[in-house]
């Protein structure tokens, strides 16, 4: 894929944003069009910014014929779990209803490539581990549900229409851009890492454990974490499969391993040189005790390898963004 124009969606987000850093890098044209609801404007460095949101047509057209774009990358959605279990209608709306609009659009406008950020919460909580890409799909939040409908939406619209998509599955998006230019920038910031940052430099309090009694080597959760200038290079491979004829696409990326919490919080001390202070909680319903992809299919389809996915690059990354972000 040479010089190619793609609008990002959600652009000016945690991911959206490394999304048009590799594409630039790479030689494309990326134009993010974004609400800025959640996402942020400085974040927006490597093509230009429409205002707009996917539930409006009207914006959503009049992007598409401004710029004319090779193909769309889908970020724009609500993510944040607890907050679909309190606002379901806002996730639904936005989610769902939202994707819908945009496709349409995008089919109307002769636009007909989609690469989807999607998520491994369709699973639910897992039979077996690694999970697989053919897995039985029982997502346990309003959240996985909302990623679910879009990708069978995405099945019914590609068997029906000439239009083809590659629906990602991300495990645990973590770190930041290795020259620190961008990073996560959640408000309120929900993620692991970032937190325990924030407790390590006394920013935040104390990190709260959810639950240390999970069967599993230290008590606490087992996650995939996967650096987030990864999953943006495996964007721009699934862009340059779609554009180039290639079928569709439903893949897992994560690394292909876990690590638990207790990990995750040691990587931080060794990171910055000082201790995380925690304090256990009682677990959260519907979280799943251990997570971690099966990256088979991945590799095969897109020859995508994750190469700053080691805990201590993640976590260093995501330090030295941080650490400038809050003035340290």
């Amino acid at each position: 894929m040479t010089g190619r124009t793609v609008l990002i969606a959600g652009g000016a987000g945690y991911i959206g944003s490394h999304a048009a850093k590799s594409l630039r890098a790479a030689g494309h044209n990326p134009v993010v069009f974004d609400n800025l609801s959640t996402g942020h404007e400085h974040a927006v460095r490597w093509g230009p910014l429409v205002r707009g949101d996917i539930r409006d047509p009207h914006a959503v057209r009049s992007a598409l014929r401004e710029h004319r774009p090779d193909l769309v990358m889908h970020f724009a959605a609500r993510i944040e779990v607890g907050e679909g279990e309190r606002a379901p209608a806002e996730f639904y709306d936005n989610n769902v209803a939202g994707s819908l609009n945009l496709i349409r659009v995008m089919m109307e406008e002769g636009v007909r490539s989609l690469v989807f950020s999607s998520t491994c919460a369709i699973y639910g909580d897992p039979e077996r581990l690694p999970l697989t890409e053919e897995m039985p799909k029982r997502p346990v939040s309003v959240y996985g549900r909302t990623k679910l409908m879009v990708e069978q939406m995405l099945e019914d619209i590609a068997h029906a229409e000439d239009f083809r998509f590659a629906a990602l599955r991300y495990f645990n998006a973590s770190g930041a851009d290795p020259e620190g230019e961008i990073g996560e920038e959640h408000e309120p910031e929900t993620h692991l890492i970032p937190n325990a940052l924030k407790a390590a430099v006394g920013l935040g309090g104390a990190m709260r454990l959810f639950g240390n009694d999970y069967p599993t080597p230290d008590g606490t959760n087992v996650r995939d974490f996967v650096h987030v200038s990864d999953l943006a290079d495996a964007h721009s491979l699934a862009a340059d499969h779609l554009v180039q004829g290639g079928g569709n696409l439903q893949l897992n990326l994560g690394v292909g391993k876990g690590v638990t919490v207790l990990d995750v919080l040691r990587a931080v001390e060794r990171a910055i040189g000082r201790p995380v202070p925690f304090e256990i909680a009682p677990r959260r319903a519907g979280d799943a005790v251990s997570l971690y992809a099966d990256t088979t299919r991945v590799s095969s389809a897109l020859a995508w390898r994750p190469h700053r996915s080691d805990l201590d690059t993640i976590v260093g990354s995501a330090w030295r963004f941080h650490r400038k972000s809050w003035g340290l």
